[in-house]
């Protein structure tokens, strides 16, 4: 791998360490339940995209496939947690 490319996965993970680290600040201090699921929902995006970016780094398929397991729990959490925000309850 180049060095160019290692500085730019580097430069990548950084950043996307802080912004997990801005919404788990907003899930901490959000003033309305409706902005901690978007920032919940956030900071499962961003694991994706480690865990793509990482895939990329090593070259393995291992980690596209926990990318893709973290997008299909991260949705049916959102779809539940926005049912239950809606009705309030989530198996009826």
């Amino acid at each position: 791998m180049s060095p160019f490319l290692s500085a730019v996965i580097t430069i990548t993970l950084s950043a996307y360490g802080v912004a997990m680290l801005l919404a788990l600040w907003r899930v901490l201090r959000g003033p309305a339940a409706q902005d901690r699921v978007l920032a919940i929902d956030l900071i499962y995006t961003i694991g994706i995209l480690i865990a793509l970016v990482i895939g990329l780094r090593y070259g393995s398929n291992m980690y596209f496939e926990a990318a893709l397991l973290i997008a299909l729990f991260g949705f049916v959490s959102s779809a539940a947690m926005g049912k239950f925000l809606l009705r309030g309850e989530v198996i009826e």
